[in-house]
């Protein structure tokens, strides 16, 4: 099943003249009419990345703008701040501003304090959520690692602890290998390495996990895998995201109860996006069931063998139809998209 979102950086590549200034006042009249299409064909939302380039130059008033047309007809803003770092309380703010203005529900994307410097800052973005909680709809998700991955950016690689390659066009041959290691085989700087990698993908190792796990147990965090699949080596959280929660901070850390944590991952997600008679397994709601072990269910994958089948998943079921049994998935294809009501 997929529910879609409207993308912000899609609408300003299409309709901003110059990215890296904020749209004109004509750019945000078309690309609301954009988003008015797309929520009229069922978008559940607007969706930013504000800390990448095509984004950037975006200013608050112009989030603002796209988002209540959005929030106009049911829909809500999901976002990945604008900065994750140094100005992340500042960030969260803008967010929950927009979320004021626009009259929509608010949704913090994979949640975080990157970079080592701000190792700990979660302990005061997660309390300013917390009060706004009581005003607005605020909901944020996390994934489960202490290492993040999005396209190779020279400024991620400086606040990051380490980095691997995920992806090259240039040199597809060093996908999965250390950046560190590669500049010193070419004798040359990471930076330098970095814009003779380009285009290409990385995972940073720059958060804590004192705060994953913070944000983990802050109250009803949704978990979410936030993976990339066409990645050539890609995080594994694409493949172990669910099942490192339920086997790792469930039964080997104890950070969650497994009720807790199966919750996480479906009824309140279900009720944050709006996604009727999904995420309970009750008489007249979406067969959507995945039979698993509580004592085996683990995640495989690694960041050395990042796509290994997980542990102890016996069967999964969409929409009433088997689509994994046995080991293996059966063909069947009963997926659907989705509408917020």
């Amino acid at each position: 099943n997929a529910a879609f979102l409207v993308g912000h950086q899609t609408l300003r590549i299409s309709e901003v003249s110059d990215l890296y200034q904020p749209a004109k006042h004509d750019e945000i009249v078309t690309m609301r009419a954009h988003v008015a299409e797309a929520m009229d064909a069922g978008a559940i939302g607007l969706s930013t990345g504000l800390f990448y380039p095509p984004a950037r130059a975006a200013s608050t008033d112009e989030v603002v703008a796209l988002t209540e047309i959005a929030g106009a007809a049911g829909g809500l803003y999901a976002t990945h701040l604008r900065d994750e770092g140094s100005k992340l309380l500042e960030s969260v703010q803008e967010a929950l501003e927009i979320g004021l203005r626009s009259n929509a529900p608010v949704v913090l994307s994979h949640h975080k304090a990157s970079g080592v410097a701000n190792h700990g800052r979660v302990k005061e973005s997660l309390p300013l959520i917390r009060e706004a909680r009581k005003t607005q709809k605020v909901a944020l998700d996390v994934y489960p690692y202490i290492a993040s991955s999005t396209v190779l950016l020279a400024e991620r690689v400086a606040d990051s602890a380490k980095v691997l390659i995920t992806w090259s066009e240039p040199m597809p041959e060093v996908a999965g290998r250390d950046l560190a290691e590669l500049a010193m085989e070419y004798q040359q700087s990471p930076e330098k390495m970095v814009d003779r990698l380009q285009p290409a993908g990385a995972i940073y190792f720059s958060m804590a996990e004192e705060d994953v796990q913070e944000v983990i147990s802050f109250e009803d965090t949704m978990i979410g895998s936030d993976g990339i699949p066409h990645d050539e080596k890609p995080h594994p959280r694409l493949w172990g995201t669910f099942p490192r929660v339920l086997g790792h901070y469930v039964r080997e850390v104890g950070l969650l109860s497994l009720e807790e944590a199966v919750r996480r991952m479906t009824s309140v997600p279900a009720t944050v996006f709006g996604l009727r008679e999904r995420g309970l397994i009750s008489e007249g709601s979406f067969a959507d069931i995945v039979i698993f072990d509580p004592e085996t269910i683990l995640d495989s994958a690694s960041f050395d063998q990042p796509t290994q089948p997980a542990q102890g998943i016996d069967a999964v079921m969409n929409n009433g139809t088997f689509i994994w049994w046995a080991g293996k998935p059966t063909g069947e294809c009963p997926g659907r998209a989705l509408r917020r009501v």
